[in-house]
C-alpha cells in the first residue's frame, strides 16, 4: 500500500471533516481499518510521521518495550503500533512474532551479508573458551539461586493469581536460563517457604489464552468506532457499523468486548413534559385500536405505529434544552417509516409561532399529503383552532395521544430521549450561549438524518432509508 505524502495527507484532512471510513475506503480502495489506523497515527504524531522515509532504525531496547505491552500489559498490538508511530501496526506484528520465533530475545539484523571472517572468529573463541567452562553442579547451583531470588519476589494474593505468576516466571526463567522444566519445578516444590506448582498446573496455566487475544483487531474497531461517534453507540449500532464495513461478527461478541473495554453507550434520563391541560380541543387517538380476547374475557389496547412507506404517519411535540444561558424549544415532525426529522424549528418561546413555522416548512416539501395521519399528545399548541385548520385544509387526518399516556407517542418522545442522551446531558455547561447549544442541535438533526444509523432500519440511516422506500415505490 504505497501511497505518497499528499495522498495520505488528502485522506486524514477528508476525515477531519467528518468523511467517515467506511466513505473514503470506497473512495480511494483501501482497507477502512488501515484508513483509521493511518488517521490515529497522524492525530497523535502530526503530519511528519507519515514523511517518506528510506529507513527508521528502532533499538532493541525500544521493540522489548513496545513487545512487552502487548505480550505482558495487554495493550492491543494497535494502540501500541500508534503510539510508538508504527507507519503500520504489522511491523509490531513482526517484531513479536520474531520475538517469540527466537526465544522470547529481540534480534536485530545486522546491515550486510554476514561475513565468513567473523563465524571463524566466533568457532574459534568458542573451542577455546571450552576449556574454562564452569562444572555442571555450578551452573546448577547458580540456576537455583536465580530462580529462588525471582519467585520468592513475586508477589499476589488470590491462589488463582499465584498459579497464573507462578507459570509466567518459570516460562521466562525457561527462556532466559535455558535450563530443564524438571529443575525449575524441583527447586520451587522442594522449598517449603514457596508455594508449590504441579507440572500439570503449569501446563494448564501455560496453555490457558485470552479467548479475546484473537480479536484485538475487532476490538480496535469497536473501540474506532465508539470514539468516532461521539461514544453514543451501544453495542447494536456498533456491531450494524461493523457489518457495515465488512465485519462479520455477533452482536452478543460486541457486546461482551464492549463490556470487557468498559464502553457503553449514553443512558436516558428523565424528560421534559409540555402538557397543560385540555382545552377543548381534543382528537381520537386513531393509532389507537381495541384488541378483545373472547376466550380469555380481556381487552388490550393497542398502538399501530405501522407504516409501509413513507410520509403515511408523523408526529410531532416539544421539548425543552435549559442551560445556565437560558432555554431553548425544540419542536421537530418525525416521519415514522424512517425515524426523519422532516422539519423543525428551534426557538427561545414555546409559541404557536414556532409550530406554524415547523408546519409550513414541512408542508413546503410535500406536495400531496390527504393520506396523512399526524400524531401528537394533547399539548396545546395542538388543540389550536389554527393548528386543526391548517391540517384539515390539506386532507391530513389529525391523531392525539390519550391524556397523560406519553406511551403513546413514543417514536418522538424516543427521538428526544437519544438526542439528550447524545449531545445534551453532560455536556450542558459546555454551552456557553444559546447560539452555541443551537448550533449544536442544529448538527446533531443533521448528524441524525444524514449519518446516524438505526437498529430498526436494519444498519441504515434515515435519509437511506428514505430513498429506498421511494426508489422501491
Amino acid at each position: 500500500m504505497n501511497l505518497d505524502f499528499e495522498k495520505k495527507k488528502e485522506i486524514y484532512e477528508k476525515h477531519c471533516e467528518g468523511y467517515g471510513s467506511a466513505f473514503l475506503s470506497r473512495e480511494y480502495g483501501l482497507d477502512a481499518s488501515w484508513i483509521r489506523y493511518l488517521c490515529r497515527v497522524i492525530s497523535k504524531h502530526g503530519l511528519n510521521v507519515i514523511k517518506c522515509r528510506k529507513y527508521t532504525k528502532y533499538s532493541s531496547e525500544d521493540k522489548l518495550v513496545a513487545i512487552n505491552r502487548v505480550l505482558k500489559n495487554g495493550e492491543t498490538v494497535k494502540a501500541v503500533a500508534v503510539d510508538i508511530g508504527l507507519s503500520t501496526h504489522s511491523i509490531l506484528r513482526q517484531w513479536i512474532k520474531s520475538y517469540i520465533k527466537n526465544g522470547y530475545n529481540v534480534v536485530t539484523k545486522k546491515k550486510g551479508r554476514p561475513s565468513t571472517r567473523d563465524k571463524e572468529k566466533e568457532d574459534s573463541r568458542g573451542a577455546g573458551e571450552g576449556e574454562r567452562t564452569p562444572s555442571r553442579a555450578a551452573v546448577e547451583e547458580d540456576h537455583r539461586s536465580r530462580i529462588l531470588k525471582k519467585i520468592v519476589c513475586l508477589n499476589s494474593r488470590g491462589r488463582k493469581e499465584e498459579k497464573e505468576q507462578l507459570t509466567e516466571a518459570v516460562t521466562e526463567l525457561r527462556q532466559e536460563l535455558k535450563c530443564s522444566l524438571d529443575l525449575l519445578l524441583e527447586t520451587i516444590n522442594s522449598n517449603d517457604l514457596l508455594p508449590s506448582l504441579p507440572r500439570s498446573d503449569y501446563y494448564y496455566w501455560k496453555n490457558r489464552i485470552d479467548p479475546d487475544t484473537k480479536n484485538s483487531d475487532l476490538m480496535d474497531a469497536i473501540t474506532t468506532i465508539y470514539t468516532d461517534n461521539h461514544k453514543r453507540y451501544g453495542y447494536r449500532r456498533i456491531t450494524l457499523q461493523l457489518k457495515n464495513e465488512g465485519w462479520t461478527v455477533n452482536h452478543k461478541a460486541v457486546k461482551r468486548l464492549m463490556s470487557k473495554l468498559n464502553l457503553y453507550g449514553i443512558t436516558p434520563r428523565a424528560k421534559y413534559k409540555s402538557y397543560k391541560g385540555d382545552f377543548n380541543g381534543t382528537v381520537e387517538n386513531v393509532l389507537l385500536y381495541k384488541k378483545v380476547d373472547t376466550k380469555k374475557h380481556q381487552t388490550e389496547y393497542v398502538r399501530d405505529f405501522s407504516t409501509s412507506s413513507v410520509n403515511e404517519k408523523w408526529t410531532t411535540d416539544v421539548s425543552e434544552f435549559h442551560i445556565a444561558a437560558g432555554k431553548l424549544y425544540l419542536s421537530p415532525i418525525l416521519d415514522m417509516h424512517n425515524r426523519e426529522i422532516v422539519s423543525y424549528n428551534i426557538s427561545r418561546n414555546p409559541d404557536y409561532v414556532q409550530t406554524n413555522d415547523m408546519l409550513n416548512k414541512a408542508f413546503s416539501k410535500f406536495k400531496d399529503l390527504s393520506h396523512l395521519i399526524f400524531h401528537s399528545d394533547q399539548g396545546w399548541q395542538y388543540q389550536m383552532y389554527r393548528y386543526h385548520k391548517a391540517l384539515r385544509e390539506r386532507g391530513i387526518t389529525q391523531s392525539m395521544s390519550r391524556k397523560g399516556n406519553c406511551l403513546d407517542n413514543s417514536p418522538m418522545e424516543n427521538f428526544f430521549g437519544k438526542m439528550k442522551n447524545e449531545m445534551f446531558y453532560g455536556h450542558e455547561y459546555e454551552f456557553e450561549t444559546l447560539e452555541q447549544l443551537q448550533e449544536a442541535m442544529e448538527k446533531y438533526i443533521d448528524y441524525y438524518n444524514n449519518e446516524r444509523i438505526q437498529v430498526k432500519l436494519k444498519g441504515l440511516t434515515p435519509c437511506q432509508a428514505r430513498n429506498q422506500s421511494l426508489y422501491s415505490v
